[in-house]
């Protein structure tokens, strides 16, 4: 399906990105602390109302 390159590429590409992405995320990880408290309760929130949403479908449908 894919060449030897391809994957070989796909492998790099994959922990260079994962690389960057860490390397900036500690980087800026004392302005996220400043600049964005409370947002784990809003992810907790959206979670869950996606979860109710799921549940309601479930138990509506014959």
């Amino acid at each position: 399906m894919f060449s030897n390159g391809q994957l070989l590429f796909a492998v790099f590409f994959v922990i260079a990105f994962c690389g960057i992405i860490i390397f900036t995320y500690r980087k800026d990880f004392k302005g996220h602390q400043i600049h964005y408290k409370g947002t784990f309760k809003i992810l907790l929130t959206f979670i869950a109302a996606i979860i109710i949403l799921f549940f309601i479908k479930y138990f509506t449908q014959a």
